[in-house]
């Protein structure tokens, strides 16, 4: 079997799921005993899975949340005055699409930026787009901006990565720290 052109066609068809799932099948033990079928399901099953995760990837690369936090991760047993079910409604996000704001506050070294960035993170997972910013280098930019007479290009420029969305990202986590 040919499998240089066959991974070639994959990778220029666009086939890039394909092409790895083909990849790994071929070095696979358990693969001379599969029937074409299965060989036909797994390799467009890991294209499936490829195509639903990249745009997941994306919007939490553009977000450059500063944790790798996820709202399964939340210790509620930690003393610092979380409640599940407020936390729960919150990662729900029915406050982001109703445009509304959240500020976490408590002191240093509570998990404060953690918690924004599992928010951020569940966000994203519901295919909303975020962006953390610290509050400083924002304050800082926008300062230059507006002393430069250019705030409008600045916030313009802040906000490229949200092309497809007018009107800016869905959620904007602002880090005080």
């Amino acid at each position: 079997m040919l499998t240089h052109p066959t991974l070639d066609q994959l990778n220029h068809l666009g086939l890039y799921g394909m092409a790895k799932a083909f990849g790994n099948l071929l070095t696979s033990d358990e693969a001379p005993g599969l029937s074409h079928a299965e060989w036909l399901g797994l390799i467009l099953d890991q294209e499936a899975t490829w195509r639903q995760d990249r745009p997941m990837a994306a919007r939490l690369r553009h977000a450059k949340l500063r944790h790798r936090a996820v709202p399964e991760d939340i210790d509620y047993r930690t003393p610092r005055g979380l409640d599940r079910r407020f936390m729960e409604t919150l990662l729900k996000g029915e406050w982001i699409k109703g445009h509304d704001n959240l500020v976490i506050t408590g002191p240093t070294g509570t998990g404060k930026s953690w918690l924004a960035c599992a928010i951020g993170h569940k966000a994203c997972r519901d295919n909303l787009s975020v962006l953390y910013v610290r509050l400083g280098k924002l304050l800082d930019e926008l300062s230059v901006a507006r002393g430069d007479g250019r705030i409008a290009v600045r916030l313009k420029s802040r906000m490229h990565t949200f092309r497809q969305r007018k009107e800016g990202p869905d959620l904007t986590i602002r880090a005080s720290v």
